[in-house]
């Protein structure tokens, strides 16, 4: 069985990215666990742009239903001609400093664990979720991030994962009450993406697993991931946004593909690509060959690139298909801008190396014992 990357995502923490905890009795392995809830919460980001100012927690969103089928009005957007043959993003990626290994490793200091953990997996950068359905935070949230990036001259990378209907009512259950709240939601979280360049990557699962939706559902869906695309670009014509490719153990490149031309990922003003492996563990080298297929496919623009996530794949995918803490992985290539690779952009760590399936941890929480076996295996 296929099993969805937000099943590792995973509910009650936002992979990246520093959750609130209460210290009392918890064990030393894990840092700073939130309370696990029906959809995955972000930590508490500034609602200033600063780089480590506390903040509180927003609520967890209410479940979705599906929305009824309805049009949707276009963003105003560069010309496509514009976006043909941008080059990949230059530079080096953006470490935000609120993440729930970077206070392991702060709390931690005499644990034998810490100098493997603080040099392969702390000082890498990450990805900052935001999983939450909290509106009226969310452009101060983004924004933290993204002048963190900026005034470094750093890249951040930011996943919006509120899509109603998410992970199709499974662990990870959640997201925004409707299409229409999710549009409104992203036209706010493009209002924090500020003029520097930033990478999207937009929606796990969003159009990997779309087959539990009714082909109505599915068509609006995909209207409101092309929306996004064209208002999050239109926001910040330097953002680079990546569409949902799902892995090369799930659905066949001309299938995932087809999917992805409807959700608006063929055309330069919503899409510069398409990413895969996002909480998996398939190989690079299979992630490229099938991201190639998949781009190929799909058409569009030549300078339509991929982005993979390398976090958990150095040993590749369980033979049994295992997704949950699967023992014997290990990291994969360091996050990187320069993969060497035609029409491959960069290599991610969008889910965190360390933060539990749930299975040698609570859901979402970093797990020091899960972290020091795949830095050191």
């Amino acid at each position: 069985m296929v099993v969805a990357a937000s099943l590792v995502v995973v509910a009650g923490a936002v992979a990246g990215v520093l959750a609130a905890f209460d210290d009392g009795g918890r064990a030393s392995d894990e840092a700073g666990p939130p309370e696990v809830s029906a959809s995955p919460r972000p930590a508490p980001l500034p609602e200033v742009a600063t780089r480590s100012a506390p903040a509180t927690t927003a609520s967890a969103p209410p479940s979705p239903s599906p929305s009824a089928r309805r049009t949707t009005t276009s963003a105003p957007s560069e010309p496509a001609k514009k976006r043909e043959h941008r080059t990949a993003v230059a530079g080096r990626l953006y470490r935000h400093p609120d993440s729930q290994v970077l206070e392991w490793v702060r709390s931690h200091s005499g644990d034998p664990r810490h100098a493997v953990i603080a040099s392969r997996i702390a000082e890498q950068p990450a990805a900052v979720w935001f999983a939450d359905y909290a509106p009226d935070t969310v452009t101060a949230r983004v924004a933290a991030v993204t002048s963190g990036g900026a005034a470094l001259g750093r890249v951040p990378v930011v996943v919006p994962y509120a899509i109603p209907g998410r992970d199709c009512g499974g662990h990870s259950q959640g997201g925004a009450p409707g299409l229409d709240a999710y549009d409104a939601w992203i036209d706010r979280f493009a209002a924090g993406l500020g003029s520097d360049e930033v990478i999207v990557v937009l929606e796990p699962d969003s159009v990997a697993q779309a087959e539990c939706l009714s082909a109505g559902e599915r068509a609006d869906r995909f209207a409101s991931l092309a929306r996004a695309g064209r208002v999050l670009k239109a926001a910040n014509p330097r953002a680079r946004v990546y569409f949902d490719a799902g892995h090369s153990g799930w659905n066949a490149p001309g299938k995932q593909a087809a999917w992805l031309r409807q959700a608006g990922a063929a055309s330069p003003e919503s899409s510069d690509g398409i990413f895969s492996n996002v909480s998996n563990f398939h190989t690079t080298a299979d992630e490229v060959a099938y991201d190639r297929r998949v781009l190929d496919a799909l058409g569009g623009p030549a300078g339509l690139g991929a982005v993979i996530d390398t976090s958990r794949n150095g040993n590749g995918a369980p033979a049994d298909g295992e997704w949950c803490d699967p023992a014997g992985r290990k990291l994969g290539r360091a996050p990187t801008l320069s993969t060497g690779e035609a029409r491959i952009d960069a290599y991610l760590w969008v889910k965190l190396p360390g933060e539990s399936d749930g299975c040698k941890g609570r859901p979402g929480t970093f797990t020091a014992s899960y972290a020091y076996d795949l830095a050191s295996s």
